[in-house]
């Protein structure tokens, strides 16, 4: 059946199997590590889906990817302000000397 399905249906079929072994272990982050698992290719999601080991061991990767990722986004600096944003405190900070 899943040789038979387009790429697309196929990406589909494995990530509803793969959703719930990921989601007993990673409830809150299941949807978001199954995409990324997702981007694998077909052959190699069919065998995490027949290795326990490998798919835990993959799930723990894709964990650290995430983890890493959201650290780099809490350490980047803010934005700076815009200079159309910055006019008025430097207007008022002058006025006020």
């Amino acid at each position: 059946m899943l040789a038979n399905a387009a790429p697309a249906e196929q990406k589909q079929m494995l990530g509803e199997a793969l959703y719930p072994r990921i989601h007993a272990s990673q409830p809150e982050l299941a949807g978001k590590v199954t995409g990324m698992l997702l981007e694998m290719d077909s052959s190699e999601l069919l065998y995490l889906l027949e290795n326990d080991e490998a798919l835990t061991a993959k799930v723990q990767e894709a964990l650290d990817v995430l983890a890493e990722y959201t650290q780099r986004q809490t350490d980047a600096p803010a934005p700076a302000a815009s200079s159309e944003e910055a006019a008025p405190a430097a207007a008022e900070e002058s006025s006020s000397a």
